[in-house]
């Protein structure tokens, strides 16, 4: 409970952070919408005060020609000005567009001083009365109007982006500050609110891309630090759980050594004893092997605590100058007629001169010595083992490598277990001592299963 409630401490301000992160962008991308819309908002704004002023230019340039180049010219041929006549449309006609020419006006209209169509584009609309309205009167009040046409769907009108979107401005056609009637001017704009459509949608669009990138990035940074949350919480618990184990095994080794040291004074008595037994018997009845037996179970009880006082208590490492290959070359002739008698074969690989290690000789004799004996327990007749050394990114490299069966998968995952053993007889500490031996040296050790061929064990000690 206590450890389950230390992650849940360790990741509340990560999830705290996670929220904050999220809200943020969620904010950020509103607030850039809000932005973009208020910014397209104000740019139709702009766009239809300059396409008013724009008209109220054309609708005075096309004042002041139709009153030179039709009105004055039509008195003074004609008397007076009867736009149904035919001669005074058609030069009406021709003024009109060619002053209007490439500005883009798609309709104009005039209207007499009494709401009379007396000129129009639509030549069906001429002669109809009354169709001015509300803006005609304004402009016959000398105030110039206009305002804003939109067609389309529900959707388009809704979001503000017609189909079609067209300016009428109405404006007084006047003289010497008499107003003679109004001329109607229709734009279309929709080209211009196009435009700004594909500048708000290239605005939403950007957004959605920048944000979307950030949603990525942030996606990956949590999932990486949530990962590295799970994988500190999962090491806390091994270094926890390894923290027990050796607690569990200190106070073991202390217990161990404790009576190891109080079982081995009085095994030294039954030895020396049974050896002054052994010389007394040989007088009385030669034959007798129980003092030998007696003997030999001492030296053997002997060995096993010397084995436990090593692992509980590890000696300290004498560092000098020594050779590993003449470390190896003494265990080998250690073992020599162990070798000869099962027919093994011993192969030394090395690659290069190695060089001199500071290290404890005896101490590696030992770890070398274990290593070689548990090799030749997996052997058979005419076994072969390969010790392999190198030099490698500044560390002397050992490797026993034996033909024998190898070691099975569950014993392999338990081999630095203190007294585990796949032996009907041992203490289980032999590999805890070499392993021990070897970290001593800042070294590191790892044993493996050979594919074609048995176990790996494989030794790093600093060059």
């Amino acid at each position: 409970m206590s450890q389950k409630k230390d992650n849940m401490q360790g990741v509340k301000p990560f999830r705290l952070v996670k929220f904050f992160t999220f809200s943020s962008l969620v904010i950020m991308f509103t607030a850039t919408i809000v932005i973009s819309t208020l910014n397209a908002h104000w740019v139709r704004n702009i766009l239809l005060e300059k396409s008013e002023e724009y008209a109220s230019l054309l609708v005075e340039n096309l004042n002041h020609q139709i009153i030179s180049r039709f009105m004055l010219p039509a008195l003074v041929q004609y008397g007076e000005i009867r736009l149904r006549e035919k001669e005074q449309r058609i030069l009406m006609d021709k003024v009109v567009r060619s002053t209007l020419h490439s500005f883009n006006v798609e309709m104009v209209t005039i209207y007499d001083e009494n709401n009379i169509i007396s000129y129009s584009f639509d030549t069906s609309k001429i002669g109809q009365k009354n169709a001015g309205g509300f803006n005609y009167e304004k402009a016959m009040n000398k105030e110039a109007t206009s305002r804003l046409t939109q067609q389309g769907s529900f959707l388009e009108l809704m979001l503000r982006f017609p189909q079609e979107t067209k300016i009428i401005t109405f404006s007084p056609l006047s003289y010497a500050g008499n107003v003679l009637g109004v001329v109607e001017i229709v734009r279309d704009v929709s080209d211009d609110y196009r435009k700004v459509f594909k500048l708000q949608r290239l605005i939403i669009g950007s957004c959605f891309i920048v944000m979307g990138i950030l949603f990525i990035v942030l996606r990956f940074v949590v999932k990486h630090g949530e990962k590295i949350i799970e994988r500190r919480a999962d090491e806390r618990l091994k270094l926890e759980e390894k923290l027990r184990q050796t607690e569990h095994l200190s106070a073991i080794g202390e217990m161990t050594a404790g009576v190891s040291h109080e079982i081995r004074n009085p095994l030294g008595i039954i030895k020396s004893s049974a050896q002054l037994l052994k010389k007394k018997m040989e007088k009385v009845d030669a034959q007798s092997t129980i003092p030998d037996i007696i003997i030999e179970e001492s030296a053997r009880l002997d060995n096993i605590i010397t084995d436990f006082l090593n692992f509980a208590r590890p000696r300290t490492p004498d560092f000098h100058p020594c050779g590993i290959q003449n470390i190896i070359e003494k265990n080998i002739s250690y073992l020599r007629p162990q070798i000869e008698d099962k027919n093994f074969k011993i192969i030394n690989e090395i690659s290069d001169p190695l060089p001199e290690i500071l290290a404890d000789s005896a101490m590696l004799y030992q770890a070398f010595l274990n290593i070689l004996i548990n090799a030749f327990q997996s052997l058979k007749e005419n076994g072969v083992i390969i010790i392999r050394m190198k030099q490698a990114s500044g560390y002397i490299v050992i490797n026993f490598i034996d033909n024998g069966d190898g070691i099975p998968e569950d014993a392999l995952k338990r081999i630095w277990t203190p007294f585990f053993t796949t032996k009907d007889t041992g203490t289980g500490l032999g590999l805890g001592i070499v392993k021990n031996i070897i970290e001593a040296h800042n070294g590191m050790i790892t044993i493996t299963n050979e594919p074609a061929q048995g176990a790996n064990v494989e030794i790093r000690l600093p060059a």
